[in-house]
């Protein structure tokens, strides 16, 4: 509709201003930061801006105090995985048992990002479902990371080689997120859904990083999360409408996504 904003990329859980350690030590030049990016936000002439901080962000007050939005948002994440037996305990009774359903079956990570998006779509499919990247960005996205040696393919299959579940990791030098996971509803009661995320923490372990569940927002979603260890952490997100018609495109669009639930 002809405007202008600024909001997070697709597939990408934090964003926002980075301050160096140097700055964030002091109140004051972190202020002075964050009046700069106000500053220039408005010389910009957008429509609307959008961003999710890092934990902890020094710059969500400054921030408050000058009229943006902020909203409290949590992630789950798994920090302490040394002892895989201790973490597994520490698991749901539910997904326990889920898990030694799950005995028979095996992960891979032979899986392309062709096969992957095919078994995506039609695992939407059968919920009614669309995909909300495309194929398109999914292949870029793959592309990019494996240069960097940071993704990868984890599936879970059944003694014939059938594809149950499957997720797409990314990580950085401190964290792997579960960005994509997906499962085959026709298999839900094979405890798939568990050792995926089981075999995707044993990646995390492998790699020395914490493990980020990623998009936890939703609350069926955040209660299946919880359920395997993990700790809530809290982020924020910084909002402002500039321009209040954007309001009317941004409910339109929202309208657009029920579709994809």
């Amino acid at each position: 509709m002809g405007f202008r904003y600024i909001i997070m990329p697709q597939q990408t859980q934090l964003g926002g201003i980075w301050v160096c350690p140097k700055v964030a030590d002091s109140p004051q030049r972190t202020s002075e930061v964050c009046l700069y990016m106000k500053e220039r936000l408005d010389q910009l002439g957008i429509a609307y801006y959008y961003q999710q901080y890092i934990p902890g962000s020094v710059c969500v007050d400054s921030m408050r105090e000058m009229g943006f939005d902020i909203r409290e948002r949590v992630t789950y994440r798994v920090d302490d995985w040394n002892d895989l037996d201790a973490l597994v305990a520490s698991f749901s009774k539910n997904k326990r048992r889920q898990l030694q359903k799950a005995s028979n079956l095996h992960a891979e990570r032979t899986m392309s990002v062709e096969e992957f998006y095919l078994f995506h779509t039609r695992c939407l499919a059968a919920r009614q479902r669309k995909c909300r990247y495309s194929r398109a960005f999914l292949l870029e996205l793959e592309r990019q990371a494996r240069q960097r040696e940071q993704c990868e393919i984890l599936s879970i299959h059944n003694a014939n080689g059938q594809v149950l579940a499957a997720a797409f990791l990314v990580w950085n030098q401190s964290y792997m997120y579960y960005l994509i996971p997906t499962y085959d509803p026709a298999f839900g009661d094979s405890g798939a859904g568990a050792l995926l995320v089981l075999e995707a923490i044993k990646s995390a372990r492998e790699k020395k990083v914490q493990f980020d569940f990623e998009g936890s927002m939703e609350k069926g979603t955040a209660e299946h999360y919880r359920q395997f260890g993990s700790i809530p952490v809290t982020y924020y997100s910084v909002e402002k409408t500039y321009k209040p018609l954007f309001r009317i495109a941004l409910w339109i669009q929202k309208l657009r996504e029920w579709q994809y639930r």
